[in-house]
């Protein structure tokens, strides 16, 4: 076992952990879900069968991710935010066999208390603000903020708001990192300082 697991977390078997994992208290991780390498689980945190969490995803306290989630690499997903995984649940109806799947692309942050609606997809290094409701998928490098979740700019892979000039360029203010703004898409350019 190269991961840590306080005692108080249940790990059901059979599941995948990455070697550096660390899971804290009250955490349940139930079978056949993978967690990636130096993920952090925090306290009181649920993760549902055939999830899959890759390379250093953070999950803070409270946080529930259910059936048919996938977060790449270097995801952080904040306190209490919530996924779900079907459209339009009933108590008296079953809908297992319904469960839409969510993507989150690799570097994109996702804030305390928002609620990520199923079956979308937030792009590569996307940022969620705290308490949005996001009910449509969110383009890479968008800020999305709001009930309902609505893009008000564009983010660096550093998390810095970007604003770009009339030519379409911008430069993270902290890493020196150049972006291009083209028909609504970022792309990094390979220069910075």
């Amino acid at each position: 076992m190269n991961y840590f697991a306080h005692p108080s977390a249940v790990i059901d078997e059979p599941c995948q952990i990455g070697d550096g994992t660390k899971i804290w208290h009250f955490t349940h991780l139930m079978r056949h879900c993978i967690i990636g390498k130096n993920c952090n689980i925090g306290q009181n945190v649920f993760i549902a069968p055939g999830v899959v969490l890759g390379n250093n995803v953070k999950v803070q306290n409270n946080v529930s991710v259910y059936e048919g989630v996938v977060c790449e690499d270097d995801v952080f997903l904040g306190p209490s935010m919530v996924f779900t995984n079907i459209i339009n649940p009933r108590s008296a109806v079953t809908r297992k066999g319904q469960y839409k799947n969510t993507i989150v692309k690799r570097g994109a942050t996702i804030g305390a208390n928002a609620t990520i609606i199923c079956g979308i997809e937030i792009g590569t290094y996307a940022f969620v603000g705290a308490g949005a409701v996001v009910t449509g998928s969110v383009p890479a490098y968008a800020l999305v903020v709001g009930n309902p979740g609505r893009q008000t700019g564009w983010i660096s892979e550093n998390g810095c708001k970007l604003v770009f000039n009339k030519e379409g360029l911008a430069t993270c203010d902290e890493s020196g990192q150049q972006y291009m703004l083209e028909d609504n898409t970022i792309k990094k350019l390979d220069h910075g300082r």
